[in-house]
This record gives C-alpha cells, structure tokens and sequence, in this order.
C-alpha cells in the first residue's frame, strides 16, 4: 500500500518579497516665515490750512502696494477721538485693499527736518515682539497712535518746517511658505544677453547709425540706443528727430567718455576705467565717473547714473570733491551732495579744499551750494563748542542741544 504524501501550504506575505536590508523612507519639508517689505514717503504741505478739520477726520496719503495689498497713512489732525484728547495729532498706517488677518511690521518716522536727524520713530522691526506681528482683521484696520504728538509741541518743533510735515512709512507683510525637497535638478546658466550685444557692439554687423564724438567715430544700431536711452529713442524716432541720422555729431563730450557709454548701453555693465583711460589711478577713474555720471544724465540712463553716484561717493577726495559736488548739484544727486558736503566741512578738508580748481568751479557754477556748505560748517563748529562745553552730558537726558527733550530712535 503506497504512502500518501502531503504538502503543507504557507500563506504569501509581503515580507516574503521585501529586501532584508529595505530601510523605511526618510522625507522633508520646511515652512519659511518673511517679511516683503515696502516704503513710502507722504509729505503734508499747508499743515496750519488742515488744522479745524474736525476730530475724527482724517488726510490720507496716496495708497502704496506691499506684499499683494495695498495701504495708506491716514493723518488726523485734530486727533482722531475726543476721549484719546484731542490736543495730540493722530498718526495710523491702515489696510486699504480687502484681506482677512493680515499679519504685519510697521514703522511710522516723523523726519525732522532741521539736519539734526533727531527722528521721531514708532518701529516693529529690529525689536523682539512679545505677541509677535500686528494683525488687520479686514480692510480699514489700521495701527499707530492717537496720541502720536501734542499740537502744541509739535508747532514749535524741527520736525514742522515751512508749514510742512514728512512722514516716511515701512510696511513689512508677513509671509509663510512650505517648500519640499526639489525632485529635479537642472543647471541654469546666468543670463548672456549682456555678452551678446556687447559682441553686437564690437562687430559693428548690421550698424545704422554712426556718431562723431571729437574726432573719433562709433558705429551703433538705432534699435539697441532707442530701447536703452528715451533721449537716443526720440533723437533717432521722435517726431523732431535729427534729420541727418547717418552720422550724429555729438558736442561737449570726450570721446573715451562716449565710448564708455556705449559699453554700458550694449553690456550693461560699466567698462574697466583704468584700461579705457590707459592710466591706473584712482584720480583717472574718479575723473571718468564724473564725466560719465554728466553723460548718463544727458541721455536718460538713470541706473548708469545710480552707479556713477555710488562711485564717486566712496572715491571722495581733496582734489576731486569740489568738482564732484557741483556735478552732484546739477545732476539732482542728492546722497552725493551730502557726501560731498560733510567732507568740504570737516575743518581738516575745508581750507585745503578751498585752494583747489575744483573749489573755483563750484564757486563760479552753483554759488546757492556754498550756501549750504556755510550751514555745514556751522553746524560742526556749533557742535564742537557744545562737546567741548558738556562732554559726554551732550546726549545722556535725551535732549538736543536747544534742551528740548527728544524721542530717541528704538
């Protein structure tokens, strides 16, 4: 009799197809809190025309867009409710766009307008918040203070100055994002288009438009100079155009001065001075920025003019700075200007200064700007006496050197 043989079965698993060795999988994320920052300046003229409004009403700025919404400064200048005393003038940033809980910084200055810098200032930034940022529940919410200053101070104060006020406004809004890890990975170069018409500009291919600048000839494309400068575009397209566009003369220009400009148009980029000019000094290079920045102006380029500025403000110098100023004071280059201004008046600069060419030009050109240069020295003189006279008391009570107390920055 034969044997029956029996097989035992085992259910399947899905260990029973699983590695030994599998590991479980590890991912990630991060959540990123910011601020989008933005400013705005709001300048009130004819403040004693806007006393009278009336409790409660308000003058409002233009609205200004941070972070996808839109805001204003509302100015109350007859305070803004009677039981928060209405002899304060009342200062509030508000929600002008609709939104439901927008998280937020601000920062509220009042300038004061004297030179002294002795700003009032309301800030949320550089500061360690206890409830965290503000939050405006819907459009029209707003945060400052009711009683942002007494009339009365604010009347005899630096901060009012022709019947005008200047308040700047910061609004950071509060931003939260999650970003996961990236699945791909792809190499993108940086941009080349600069490279591109610069090599446009050195071929000279598909030229239209010649230049003569003292003595010397430059081929360019009238597309390329109308795209970059509003002045070359109405030369060359508008309806008074210069008649005669194969060849433009240019007046009152050098011509490596030209050729540093057309290097900016085509590379966006400003070109090496020291090997344009041939020399390797700090005085060429200042020397070609002032020209440069002059060029800029007369044809519109404003971000060419920006880096001249720049420039010329960390290249101050004895022998450079009076010719700097009057260009800073006829191309409205107003951080330049101050630059210039608290160098001249340093008393170890004015004198040696003063026997420069530089100082004769500034004198002969922009006579208002030694005005100024007065007042400067006036004032470092004036706040000299005062150190010698109090020492280190000069700031220890908060006040300026009139006594009048002073709110202090945060």
């Amino acid at each position: 009799m034969g044997k029956v043989l029996r097989e035992t079965s085992r259910p399947f698993s899905n260990s029973s197809f699983a590695s030994p060795s599998s590991a479980p999988s590890t991912t990630s994320s991060t959540s990123i809190t910011d601020t989008v920052r933005g400013f705005h300046q709001f300048k009130i003229t004819g403040y004693s025309l806007s006393k009278g409004l009336g409790i409660g009403k308000y003058i409002a700025s233009d609205t200004f867009s941070v972070g996808g919404y839109e805001w204003a400064i509302y100015f109350y200048p007859d305070g803004k409710s009677v039981e928060d005393n209405a002899a304060y003038v009342s200062l509030f940033i508000a929600l002008a766009s609709e939104g439901t809980d927008v998280r937020a910084l601000f920062e509220l200055t009042l300038l004061d307008q004297s030179g002294k810098e002795r700003h009032k200032v309301h800030s949320h930034f550089e500061r360690t918040l206890d409830s965290g940022p503000y939050t405006l529940k819907y459009r029209g919410s707003m945060w400052g203070y009711k009683r942002f200053f007494k009339r009365t101070a604010l009347e005899t104060s630096d901060y009012l100055k022709d019947d005008c006020l200047s308040v700047n406004c910061s609004v950071g809004v509060v931003r939260s994002q999650t970003e996961g890890p990236k699945i791909y990975s792809i190499a993108i170069p940086p941009s080349n288009i600069g490279q591109q018409f610069g090599k446009l500009l050195e071929s000279g291919k598909g030229s239209d438009v010649k230049f003569e600048v003292d003595g010397e000839i430059f081929a360019a494309h009238k597309l390329v100079l109308a795209a970059r400068s509003p002045v070359f575009r109405a030369q060359l397209f508008g309806p008074m155009k210069d008649q005669n566009t194969q060849c433009i003369k240019v007046e009152d220009m050098e011509a490596t001065v030209f050729k540093a400009l057309l290097h900016f148009v085509y590379w966006d980029l400003l070109p090496d001075m020291d090997e344009l000019t041939g020399l390797n000094s700090k005085w060429a290079s200042t020397l070609m920025a002032q020209h440069l920045l002059a060029a800029a102006d007369r044809y519109g380029l404003e971000r060419l003019r920006l880096m001249c500025e720049a420039s010329l403000c960390e290249d101050v110098a004895i022998n450079t700075v009076a010719t700097t100023l009057a260009l800073a004071e006829q191309h409205h280059c107003f951080q330049l200007k101050a630059v210039c201004l608290k160098f001249v008046a340093l008393p170890e600069n004015l004198r040696a200064v003063m026997q420069t060419d530089g100082f004769e030009y500034l004198k002969e050109s922009c006579p208002a700007v030694l005005t100024e240069l007065l007042e400067y020295v006036g004032r470092f003189s004036e706040h000299s006496i005062f150190l010698c006279k109090h020492g280190n008391e000069a700031i220890l009570d908060g006040s300026d050197i009139n006594g009048r107390r002073v709110k202090q920055r945060i």
